[in-house]
Order: structure tokens, then C-alpha cells, then sequence
């Protein structure tokens, strides 16, 4: 009966090392097959672009100041009302708006904002920040008698050709602006917590 040689332990040596690189690049082939598809599980930049739902936290935002997120490419803006804010929308005259229950069609308000203060919960109040005339970006919102272009009047200030809205989004009359600002579809999934892009069930 034979014994091995000396010869012979470099062999297996060998062997045992190509096959430890061989299971090691199997796996890392395997992870780098597995990040893609559970990537997959996020929504693309692409995805969002084209309109998947935003979820913002409110936690964060203070009585009167507003907060912009994108949308489908658009800047939403969340403004969470004050008291006082609230109470400048309800003392608007509706006289002096151009379609102060949202009943034109061009930027169709959903059922749940066909009100006053446009919004489902009075403190906040969503819209996506772009005048209905040319697409300029209104700034604001702005105290009353902090402007010239809205004088005594609370809400916001397109500067491009001067129309102007109140706190609720609400075109004045005899503005460029034909309609007044858009509200997205949008629900909420508690009370610090706000889908912007989807109303299903909401």
C-alpha cells in the first residue's frame, strides 16, 4: 500500500482554494442579483415623476408657516393655517372672488375641497403652487396690508402679471388668473400624516 507523497498536498491546496473563490464569487453574484429586485420595492425617482403618491410629515411644520414638496414634477404646497388665517379666508366677501365655491372645471377641485376654506382639515391647506394663468409661481403667503396688490387682504401673489388668491387658493376677480389654484388629490393617513397624488377611500 502506497502513501501519499509530498507532492500531492500542494495539489489539494490548490483544489480547496479554487473551490473557496468559486462559492465566494457565487455569492457575490447572488447578492448583486438580490439588491435590484429588492430595490425594486422602492419607487423610482422615474416612478415619482410620473405621479406616485408623496408622503409628507406635518409634525414639523409651525402654525403659519408652509411647506413645499413636488408632485408629478409640480411644487405642492402644505400651508398650515393659523386661527387668524382661517378667519381672513371666512371673512372674504365671495362678491369679490371669481369662483369662490371651486365650481369651474379647468382645475376641478375634488368633493372634499368644495368648501370655504378648500381643505379637508381647516389648518391645513394643500394646493399645488402654480398660477392658473401662465404657470408662473405665486409667492406668499403674505400678511394683510403687507402689499400693495392685495391691499387689506391675506393670500398670495402671482408677480408675473398680478393675480392674486386668497388663503384658500381663491382667484380675485378681474385677475389674469382664470381659475383659482389647484388642489391635488390627497388623504390622510393620521393626524401628522398626509398622502399628496391619492384619495382612494379617503
Amino acid at each position: 500500500m502506497s502513501t501519499p507523497t509530498a507532492a500531492a498536498e500542494p495539489a489539494d491546496g490548490e483544489r480547496r482554494t479554487a473551490v473557496i473563490a468559486t462559492c465566494a464569487l457565487g455569492g457575490a453574484g447572488a447578492v448583486a442579483a438580490l439588491v435590484p429586485f429588492v430595490s425594486s420595492f422602492a419607487p423610482s425617482e422615474r416612478a415619482k415623476a410620473a405621479g406616485a403618491p408623496v408622503e409628507v410629515d406635518l409634525s414639523a411644520i409651525a402654525p403659519g408657516e408652509m411647506k413645499t414638496v413636488e408632485w408629478r414634477g409640480k411644487p405642492v404646497w402644505i400651508l398650515r393655517r393659523t386661527p387668524e388665517m382661517i378667519e381672513e379666508v371666512k371673512k372674504t366677501a365671495a362678491d369679490r372672488l371669481a369662483d369662490p365655491n371651486s365650481e369651474r372645471t379647468a382645475y376641478p377641485t375634488p368633493p372634499y375641497a368644495k368648501n370655504p376654506l378648500r381643505s379637508i382639515k381647516p389648518e391645513y391647506f394643500i394646493a399645488v403652487g402654480i398660477c392658473t394663468h401662465l404657470g408662473c409661481s405665486p409667492v406668499g403667503p403674505k400678511a394683510p396690508n403687507t402689499d400693495p396688490a392685495l391691499g387689506p387682504d391675506a393670500g398670495f401673489l402671482c408677480p408675473c402679471h398680478g393675480s392674486t388668491f386668497d388663503l384658500a387658493g381663491r382667484v380675485f376677480k378681474n385677475k389674469p388668473a382664470p381659475d383659482n389654484l389647484e388642489v391635488p388629490p390627497h388623504k390622510y393617513l393620521s393626524d401628522a400624516v398626509v398622502l399628496i397624488g391619492d384619495d382612494s377611500k379617503a
